[in-house]
Formats: C-alpha cells, structure tokens, sequence
C-alpha cells in the first residue's frame, strides 16, 4: 500500500504557497503613481516612445506644457531610470532623451491605459486596430509557461 500526503498532490501544493491578497496589486500601483502618476509624466513618456528627442521637440509635441514642468518632469523621470539624458551641446550644455528599458515597458502600460479610455470614454476616441485586417486590438495577461490567459481579476494571478 502507498502512502501519500497533501504534499504529492501538486493542486494542494499550490493552494499552499502564501497568497498574495489584492491590497499587493493596490500596492503596486500606488507605488507606480507615485512615480509617474502626474499629469505630464506620462505624456513625455509616449512622446519619447517614438525615439530620442530634445527638449524643444517634446515642448513641440506636449502643446500646454510650461517649460519649467517639461524640466521638472525630465529630471523626475530620469532619476526614476524611466528615461537617459544624454548630453549633444557642452556650450550651453544640452540634453537629448531617450527612454530606458523600463521607461520603453511604462510605455506600454500607457498604451493600455489609452485603450482603456478609448474603450470607455467618449464615442468620438478612436481604439487601436489591427492594421491588416481592422480588428480592434486586446491587451490580456498571459502566461508564457501554461501558455493560457488569465483574467485580470481572477485568483490565478499572484503578485509575488
């Protein structure tokens, strides 16, 4: 006769690793609003998604935004790692800005956000389509080791 215990069972083995609660998930995002969760932040971020840009290029592409909030708003960012100043005039010194692997990633997470008010928002905001066959794109989690989805709000996603 075999004996075995809870602990050949993989499923119960899963139900025994400690479980993070959704006030992790609250965390993470209240952590990452203090980041960038002001008004411009993520405005300079889209429009360094396009490549390296210059501090009268990104006052081109912000309309509205005052020159000493574009400053402060560079500096927060790049203390933050989310972009790279990189000097191209000594005399006055000068910066070009590019985004950072982790600003290129923060991207991302922009897009998603426009989606979501392109999705509910008003009726005139356009949401982003495939370009071949005009099919409005989806953003979901995934796992890449089951190579399944999980729904954001589910019980399968641990934030660890």
């Amino acid at each position: 006769m075999q004996v075995t215990s809870e602990l050949d069972d993989p499923a119960k083995n899963l139900d025994m690793r400690p479980r993070r609660s959704a006030t992790d998930a609250r965390r993470a995002l209240a952590g990452a609003l203090e980041r960038v969760g002001d008004r411009w932040s993520l405005l300079v971020v889209d429009a360094l998604a396009g490549g390296p840009r210059r501090f009268a290029d990104l006052q081109e592409e912000l309309p509205g935004i005052a020159t000493n909030v574009l400053a402060q708003r560079l500096r927060r960012l790049e203390a933050e790692q989310i972009l790279l100043a990189t000097p191209y005039s000594r005399r006055p010194l000068r910066y070009a800005y590019e985004l950072t692997e982790a600003g290129t990633a923060l991207g991302g997470a922009a897009r998603i956000l426009a989606q979501w008010n392109s999705d509910h928002g008003t009726a005139d905001e356009r949401t982003p389509s495939h370009e071949l066959c005009g099919t409005p794109m989806e953003v979901r989690w995934y796992c890449p080791t089951c190579d399944l989805p999980a729904d954001p709000g589910s019980d399968e996603i641990l934030w660890v």
